[in-house]
């Protein structure tokens, strides 16, 4: 029979390209939205493969939904990708950040124990636990948040891992740092970027505005995130995962790249605005992904300007229809 895979949030980003990545080694996969019949997919439907996937209704901060879906699905793998997914935004809506990202993996774990199913679980941790790394950060580095987006993905990670020693779960967390795709949405300043970029070589007339671009970050290829992903619920024991290239850029190289690949100068069409500016921020981040590399057998291949070049070249082709 088919492994069965149920994504929670399986209409952005990661969702997409891991329902592909799972169609491709022949799971039957199902996949959740607050509310199925009125999500557009998009992404899905970019990747030509939402008619291969059965689609459910889920609320995760509601426990009963969250309950009904599990068990009518019962999967071999549950990826809860689900949740507020801003850093930005979750400083406008900090109490619905903390529940949809922790109470909803809370609930997600609490359904699986009081089910007692045969699943294993992978976590959607994120890079922003950690704060400021300008050594780089690995499993063993402490968590330093700095938004509520944060803190909320540090207390799911405790609660995986609490759940994975108390009651004896296979759940995992990905600790993924930054992972960029044309699929990425265009509140994200990587796509944001891309986007007002193209418009202007188009002959917009347009400023792209701007908050900060000396932070730096750690950038990779979404496809491949979602790689690890499902490597981690591949293994004998769940364990806890950094994911990330291990390269730092600047956001400022970051434009400077995309206005170069459409042939412009990014001085020339770039303005800076205090508004943008989050109340607190992070100068630097990037991560160590040797035990990913060791146990996994994965690493990160492609670097920032074949990303770009993508990012790019998609972007065109979608502003051109």
């Amino acid at each position: 029979m088919k492994k069965k895979a149920l994504i929670i949030g399986i209409s952005g980003q990661d969702g997409s390209y891991l329902a592909r990545l799972l169609i491709e080694k022949d799971y039957e996969v199902h996949g959740t939205s607050r509310d199925h019949e009125l999500a557009t997919f998009g992404g899905l439907e970019r990747l030509g493969i939402k008619n291969k996937i059965t689609f459910h209704s889920l609320a995760l901060s509601d426990f009963r939904s969250v309950m009904s879906v599990i068990q009518k699905v019962r999967p071999n793998e549950l990826y809860n990708l689900g949740g507020q997914t801003s850093v930005g935004l979750s400083f406008s809506y900090p109490v619905e950040t903390f529940e949809s990202i922790s109470v909803g993996t809370l609930n997600i774990l609490e359904c699986l124990r009081m089910l007692n199913l045969d699943v294993r679980f992978y976590n959607a941790g994120s890079s922003e636990v950690f704060g400021n790394t300008p050594e780089g950060a690995d499993e063993s580095t402490l968590f330093h948040p700095r938004s509520p987006y944060a803190t909320a993905k540090a207390a799911a990670h405790y609660t995986v891992a609490n759940y994975r020693e108390a009651y004896k779960l296979y759940c995992a967390t990905g600790i993924l740092f930054n992972h960029e795709s044309p699929l990425r949405p265009s509140r994200f300043v990587t796509r944001k970027i891309v986007s007002a970029a193209v418009r202007i070589k188009n002959g917009s007339g347009e400023k792209l505005q701007l908050g900060r671009i000396d932070i730096k970050r750690d950038w990779g290829w979404a496809p491949e995130y979602v790689e690890a992903m499902w490597l981690m619920l591949q293994q004998d024991k769940p364990q806890d995962y950094v994911i990330a290239t291990g390269v730092c850029t600047s956001l400022q190289d970051y434009v400077a790249e995309v206005f170069k690949v459409l042939g412009l100068n990014w001085r020339d069409f770039v303005t800076f605005s205090q508004e943008l500016q989050r109340p607190s921020d992070i100068n630097m981040s990037f991560g160590h992904a040797s035990k990913a590399h060791q146990l996994l057998k994965w690493k990160a291949t492609m670097q920032l300007p074949q990303i770009i070049s993508k990012m790019v070249e998609e972007e065109m082709l979608l502003q051109a229809r």
